[in-house]
């Protein structure tokens, strides 16, 4: 049986829990058999079923109420709430609905038609129709950002496609977290290249938001990929890059054109070598979790700058070299981690938190680090999360 499988039936046996973690807190959702109660209604559903609600207690307000009061008020409220959740025909069923119903209340009370009945027969009426009128407008918008979705979903597999599970022998997982809802590419990027000189990698940090954040982050990626394949060392994989950020910044407009920077890390993972390769440009260095939960961090003691600062100085870049041996994971992430903050301002560590932890795989381990991460910080970061993880099988 290989080491990978006596971890992954550990896991199985643990429940899904690995040595180390936290014990989940009840009702989070973690536990390999949860009870299960009697759904009930979400609010989406309470919400749908309150214009047949408005409509009910409209006829019921009519009919025992004194003649001076109206329940034309539930009657028109019925349709506008339709308008704006259910589809075209339930909002035109609930309009015809409450158009009945205030004209059957009228009868059935007995209120002289020609002055009451006609006109609250009448505004609720207009309002059904001007129901129907916000519907058209509400659905046309939902295309719409369906629409948009689609395209942003495109835009990132396009940018940042998902990295195949296994290149050049080794365990690949990625993922990417947006601080928006919704969003789905930032500024963050990755990406995994096999060459001749072995496995390459990079996690960088594009800094700004926005659509000038994405077209650096596709320079960077494009870049890194043509010079993964042609350099013989990461060192001249970051002089590429740092020379495509330059000619992207004299295309550039406004301030971006003279502070515009990246930062990024680099890795090389020899084939059949045994051996991890780090270049580093003022990025979170690399995390190192070993077989047995041992962690090391990969940083050298000389600072660099990020790709894009080099006229403000020139530090050659060094390359630190360390082992990666059987069952040993490599971590690159984003700032989006290390500095996810709680309620009380604290950061998330993962040196901290990964300490003395083994995961059955590069995906365990960045599904998990995405969790612990929502919870730290109540459900949401302040900056976008790219991780990165490969395992030497």
């Amino acid at each position: 049986m290989r080491p990978g499988e006596v971890e992954e039936n550990a896991y199985a046996r643990a429940g899904g829990r690995l040595p180390g973690d936290p014990v989940p807190d009840p009702g989070l959702g973690d536990d390999p058999a949860p009870v299960l109660e009697p759904r009930r209604p979400g609010p989406r559903a309470l919400a749908r079923a309150l214009p047949a609600l408005l409509v009910a207690v409209g006829v019921l307000y009519g009919l025992l109420a004194p003649e001076d009061f109206t329940a034309v008020p539930f009657f028109t409220a019925a349709p506008l709430i339709a308008a704006s959740l259910a589809s075209l025909r339930t909002t035109v069923l609930t309009g015809l609905a409450a158009l009945a119903a205030a004209y059957a209340v009228h009868a059935e009370v007995g209120i002289h038609p020609a002055v009451t009945t006609v006109t609250d027969v009448v505004t609720v009426a207009t309002v059904a129709l001007l129901g129907v009128a916000i519907n058209r407008v509400v659905r046309l918008g939902d295309r719409r950002l369906a629409s948009a979705r689609e395209i942003a979903e495109a835009a990132q597999r396009a940018v940042l496609p998902q990295p195949a599970a296994r290149i050049g022998g080794f365990e690949i997982a990625a993922r990417y977290e947006a601080a928006r809802r919704d969003a789905f590419i930032g500024g963050d990027l990755y990406a995994v290249q096999d060459s001749p000189y072995g496995v390459r990698l990079i996690v960088g940090d594009v800094r700004g938001k926005g659509m000038g954040a994405v077209a650096a982050v596709a320079v960077v990626i494009g870049a890194f990929r043509e010079a993964a394949e042609q350099e013989a060392t990461l060192e001249a994989v970051a002089q590429r890059l740092e020379r495509a950020l330059a000619r992207e910044g004299t295309r550039r407009d406004g301030i971006d054109a003279f502070e515009g920077f990246t930062t990024a890390v680099l890795a090389e993972l020899p084939h059949d070598d045994g051996l991890v390769r780090v270049v580093n440009r003022g990025h979170p260095p690399p995390l190192l979790l070993h077989a047995d939960g041992t962690l090391r961090v990969l940083a050298r003691r000389e600072p660099a700058l990020p790709l894009g600062m080099r006229d403000l100085g020139r530090w050659p870049d060094r390359t630190l070299e360390a082992g990666f041996p059987s069952g040993a994971t490599l971590l690159l992430y984003t700032d989006g981690l290390s500095e996810a903050r709680d309620a009380h301002g604290r950061f998330y560590e993962p040196e901290r938190r990964l300490a003395g932890r083994t995961f059955p795989g590069p995906g365990a381990l960045l599904g998990r680090l995405a969790e612990e991460v929502r919870r730290h910080s109540g459900g949401g970061t302040a900056d976008d999360m790219a991780l990165l993880a490969v395992r030497q099988p």
